[in-house]
């Protein structure tokens, strides 16, 4: 048996673990979910254009296996979290695309965002809402766009991650991905000492984070055996909100904070909008994490197949390694050719 967690990882209230929850559900009544599906597939438009036929986000998109993104992403998460407690952060100019898709959601659980102004704005958003139907619940934040060869093997980790959050009221869980190559594009994580605990062994302190390292950077850190940052992020809605009231400019968080306390940014669309007019985009990496690892630790969930479906590439790759062929792949492998034609030509 593992020994306790260390007492500099207990919860904020200083006590031990308590004893290990069971449950089918991932204790529903104390779990939320947020999906995270306001991104404008900007990377991906076009291989989305080529799909649907129009300009639509990625997250609205059958790229592969018969359902949209968002779909696979709700049929992942739907047998450990409720999907009474699972939110949704979209963007009012997707309205056309997520009225179907979710219309079996609460509409109180479909945070609309008069606008897209980042991850870190999508997450206070969705916060302020669940803490306003909740109090202080586990959230677990979970991107639309990825894909995982092993899915089992992603959900375990959710669960080992959870568990940790319910029992540490301090403790902010990172997902961090087996590493595969020296990948440029994606966030890394630089992990440290183990830290003990009675629900895994992969649980570890972050040393540091590294955004979008240049490739001698990034060929270092895969040699250090470094894990990419999966964006999946796990604890109690008050070490989120701890977090970003020490890291984020006074002017944006002293915002945020007037409009939960008056309540008109759920109420009053004119106030809504004024407040995301005086926002600009962030990025909840950037302007959170890399500057809280001393309260952060790093879940290693192995190798379980993951990549963020952000490029075509990205996504011919992982279609390749489940076997698929989409439809559309010959018809983009085409239109390649034709470009490389045309260039070669020039």
């Amino acid at each position: 048996m593992e020994e306790p967690l260390k007492p500099e990882y207990r919860g904020a209230n200083g006590r031990e673990p308590s004893e290990h929850r069971k449950g089918t559900l991932l204790n529903q009544q104390q779990v939320w979910a947020v999906v995270l599906a306001g991104g404008d597939g900007t990377r991906l438009r076009s291989l989305t254009q080529l799909i649907s036929g129009e300009d639509r986000p990625k997250q609205f998109c059958n790229v592969y296996g018969g359902k949209t993104l968002l779909a696979q992403t709700r049929a992942r998460l739907a047998p450990t979290i409720h999907r009474e407690r699972t939110a949704f952060v979209v963007v009012k100019a997707h309205e056309k695309f997520y009225n179907s898709e979710l219309a079996d959601v609460e509409p109180c659980k479909v945070i609309v965002q008069p606008d897209n102004k980042g991850t870190t704005a999508a997450v206070i958003f969705s916060l302020l809402r669940i803490t306003a139907l909740a109090g202080d619940p586990v959230v677990a934040f979970f991107p639309t766009d990825h894909y995982y060869a092993n899915e089992a093997g992603f959900i375990f980790s959710v669960d080992r991650a959870v568990r940790v959050a319910q029992d540490h009221a301090d403790a902010l869980v990172i997902l961090g991905a087996e590493a595969e190559h020296a990948e440029v594009d994606y966030g890394w994580i630089e992990p440290g000492t183990r830290l003990k605990s009675p629900f895994t062994n992969a649980l570890l302190r972050v040393g540091r984070f590294w955004e979008k390292p240049s490739h001698p950077t990034a060929q270092a850190l895969f040699a250090r055996g470094c894990l990419w940052n999966t964006f999946v992020m796990v604890g109690r809605a008050s070490i989120f909100l701890a977090l970003l009231a020490n890291t984020m400019a006074p002017g944006v968080w002293k915002a945020f904070t007037a409009a939960q306390r008056s309540g008109r940014h759920s109420t009053d669309p004119m106030a809504q909008y004024k407040l995301w007019a005086s926002l600009t985009a962030g990025d909840f990496s950037r302007q959170v994490l890399t500057l809280s690892t001393q309260y952060l630790s790093v879940l290693r969930v192995g190798d379980i197949g993951w990549s963020d479906l952000g490029t075509p590439e990205r996504v011919s790759a992982a279609m390749a390694r489940s076997g698929l062929t989409p439809w559309w792949q010959e018809a983009a492998e085409h239109e390649n050719s034709k470009d490389l034609a045309k260039t070669s030509a020039g």
